[in-house]
């Protein structure tokens, strides 16, 4: 390099001895950094019943701060923001690789472990206080499902719920049956008591004194005028009684 006195400098590029040890040290850092998040993601879909992806990109953060606490509080329940690079990787080769038609935007996913339609749900009831949470696509029990299938599968009541329904129909009619054998027992008023009119119509039939005094009288009529009639009647009549010209006819015929 000329300069004013004419003296020239020669410069020579000497790269650091350790840069591209230390170049190779970042890259297996992120590579390392990279695996452990699709690992984690490998670990979270093998146990998961269900997967729902989201789109959560509107939210604000006391918004995702809310969501967050609805799923701890359901339990089993993970909620985490993931690159689409690091969840088609994981996906892959698994029966979650349907969901790579749905990774665009940014994504959100919920893992539910025991109860399959529970992450779902979750979203559901954040719907009106958070419009702009989206559904994107969900993998239930193997299954695939678009945006709009798992709005409607979201909205199917969870299996405790079902099975406290279940329960209940079958309690009502054991219940009732239960309240009125407890009624017949106690001899409750309220209860209907068919037997008490059994008895006072029995009690009638076998008490001739509770016949009235006019039903009895033309009945005592009735046998005095039967004695009288036999009074009259002779008791023996003999063949002299009988008039001979009875027999005249017969005399008359020889």
């Amino acid at each position: 390099m000329p300069t004013q006195s004419g003296a020239i400098f020669i410069l020579k590029y000497c790269p650091h001895p350790n840069g591209r040890r230390h170049n190779m040290s970042n890259l297996e850092k992120n590579r390392d950094a990279k695996q452990v998040v699709i690992n984690e993601l490998k670990d979270r879909l093998s146990r998961a019943k269900s997967v729902v992806l989201l789109d959560a990109c509107g939210l604000t953060v006391a918004q995702d701060t809310t969501l967050r606490a609805a799923f701890r509080k359901a339990g089993n329940i993970d909620y985490k923001v993931y690159k689409n690079t690091m969840i088609n990787f994981a996906v892959e080769g698994t029966k979650y690789e349907g969901l790579k038609d749905y990774l665009a935007g940014p994504t959100a996913v919920a893992f539910s472990y025991e109860d399959a339609t529970a992450a779902a749900a979750q979203v559901s009831k954040q719907l009106k206080a958070m419009p702009v949470l989206e559904f994107k696509a969900s993998v239930i029990e193997g299954n695939v499902y678009d945006a709009d299938a798992t709005r409607l599968i979201a909205d199917i009541p969870s299996r405790e719920v079902l099975i406290a329904k279940l329960l209940g129909s079958f309690k009502s009619p054991m219940a009732t049956f239960a309240r009125v054998i407890n009624a017949i027992a106690e001899k409750d008023p309220s209860a209907p008591t068919p037997a008490k009119e059994e008895v006072a119509v029995a009690a009638v039939e076998e008490s001739p004194a509770a016949v009235p005094a006019e039903a009895a009288a033309p009945a005592e009529a009735v046998l005095a005028e039967e004695a009288l009639v036999t009074e009259e009647v002779p008791a023996e009549v003999s063949i002299e009684d009988v008039p001979a010209a009875e027999e005249a006819p017969a005399e008359e015929q020889e």
